[in-house]
């Protein structure tokens, strides 16, 4: 693996650190309010649009500017280490490259150019209350009936799913076949009739998640993507779309130089074993950088991460709750207090990622199917 960036990558570094450094405000974000973050974000994603960035390794004739991805990793990096709004979602991530692969002419021109723009929300409705590691097992139903589908069930821990326009739907259309066959993708507007989105609230109060019900909901056929019943092996090909953790590999190494600010102005770093845990993360973050780094690579190589992916995640993940334990022990009581409370060191945000953090090792597969893979396809072990 080369570890070195290109020449045309490292000016691409500097192309989007120039960009920040004159359209992020002053003290961005923690001076800000979180409705005036709200309101920024909104302008500055249609900026990040009008320059391509969104897509910046979709093909140029869907509106991308085919970069590498090497360069898309340098992207993430910039922005996620100046905490910049990126926009995108699952419109980038998921739905635009599945409609690029699968969708007719009609759905390529009815929803990548405003996924492009910016103009839409997209959420991806996959998982249930019995079938989230085990999403074969998922029960929605969509019955077609002539030219629609009449769709009924329930998703939860729906990401988005309160601000969404549309949704990628993992529904049952032939409940007789085996649990990984009869399943379709189907788009939905999540403005139909019989769509209800219920909040979900997470460990910190905040509202990300969403339980969403289907009661007797009608889809037109035409918005199924790809072939009847195959579904599931879109999904497959859905990983390929995964990409590395790097952004929350960033993430933690912002938390590590604000615990390394804080020891240092506080005396925390005169203890001995704090010093040691601090280093412990600056190095278990590095590798995780590096892991990330790798999967990277394969892509960039044209090959398909397989176990490498699980490998990154479950590492960084599994760090990210250890990191939020040692600042927690580094700032005693004091890391309880939260964002609202004026006296909050590092701005209440130990308390906060404490149990936020946790989050990540469900999210996107659980460690425990994480382990699974690595076991079966990078040790070759049986299941």
């Amino acid at each position: 693996m080369d570890l070195r960036f290109s020449e045309a990558e490292d000016r691409f570094r500097g192309e989007v650190k120039t960009f920040l450094d004159g359209e992020l405000p002053k003290g961005w974000p923690e001076a800000h309010s979180e409705k005036e973050r709200e309101q920024f974000a909104k302008g500055f994603r249609k900026k990040l649009a009008a320059k391509g960035w969104l897509t910046l390794a979709w093909p140029k004739e869907y509106g991308g500017q085919a970069r590498t991805v090497t360069e898309q990793l340098v992207y993430n990096e910039e922005m996620s280490s100046r905490r910049a709004p990126s926009g995108g979602g699952m419109g980038v991530a998921w739905v635009g490259p599945l409609v690029m692969l699968y969708g007719t002419e009609e759905q390529k021109q009815a929803f990548i150019p405003p996924i492009v723009k910016d103009e839409v929300n997209w959420c991806t409705l996959y998982s249930e209350p019995g079938a989230g590691s085990d999403l074969a097992g998922l029960q929605t139903q969509a019955v077609l009936q002539g030219d629609e589908f009449i769709v009924n069930g329930q998703k939860i821990w729906t990401t988005g799913g309160h601000q969404a326009h549309w949704g990628l739907l993992a529904a049952r259309t032939d409940p007789n076949a085996e649990k990984h066959k009869g399943i379709s993708m189907i788009l939905v507007d999540m403005k139909t009739p019989g769509v209800k989105v219920s909040p979900l609230w997470d460990l910190t109060g905040e509202h990300h998640f969403n339980q969403v019900f289907f009661d007797n909901v009608r889809v037109p056929r035409k918005n199924l993507i790809g072939q009847l019943h195959r579904g599931w092996y879109q999904m497959a090909v859905g990983l390929q779309f995964e990409r590395s953790w790097i952004n929350q590999v960033i993430m933690a190494q912002r938390f590590i130089d604000d615990l390394v600010r804080y020891a240092k102005a506080n005396g925390a770093g005169t203890d001995w074993t704090m010093r040691q845990k601090i280093a412990d993360m600056a190095v278990r973050n590095r590798v995780g950088r590096m892991l990330g780094y790798r999967v990277v690579w394969i892509q960039s190589t044209g090959g398909s991460p397989s176990y490498e992916s699980s490998v990154d995640k479950l590492f960084t993940s599994e760090n990210l709750q250890r990191f939020s334990g040692v600042g927690m022990q580094m700032l005693g009581l004091k890391g309880q207090l939260n964002k609202s409370d004026s006296r909050a060191p590092l701005r209440g945000e130990v308390q906060h990622n404490l149990r936020q953090w946790v989050g990540w090792t469900i999210a996107g597969g659980t460690t425990e199917i994480q382990r699974s893979i690595i076991a079966t396809r990078g040790l070759g072990l049986p299941r």
